[in-house]
């Protein structure tokens, strides 16, 4: 069965993340985890570590505002779970492209 739906494109991410897992120390026993997803970590890292306007970093990913603003929320909701309930966040998976090209066109197969 294929899904429906519009496709999704893929996120242009500038850098590939230096870690794979955060984990929190204190909790015996081996931690829930959440999955914060390779765009959703690019987002946080545009939005709140350089401070760029939403607009500005959407475009920089070559996506809407719109829906920066839902990989956004997605990526605050599951850093305060994880924080929260003392879970692993593992970062990984997403549909994404990692280029720091200007001049890269929205379909990667090209």
């Amino acid at each position: 069965m294929r899904p429906r739906g519009r496709p999704r494109k893929y996120r242009i991410v500038k850098i590939d993340p230096k870690i794979s897992q955060f984990s929190p120390r204190g909790k015996p026993g081996r931690p829930d985890e959440v999955e914060l997803k390779i765009d959703e970590f690019e987002a946080l890292r545009l939005a709140d570590y350089q401070g760029l306007a939403q607009k500005e970093a959407a475009k920089s990913m070559r996506i809407s505002q719109q829906t920066f603003s839902r990989i956004l929320r997605r990526a605050h909701n599951l850093i305060a779970k994880g924080i929260t309930t003392g879970s692993a966040i593992r970062i990984q998976g997403g549909q994404y492209i990692i280029s720091s090209r200007q001049d890269l066109t929205q379909n990667p197969t090209n």
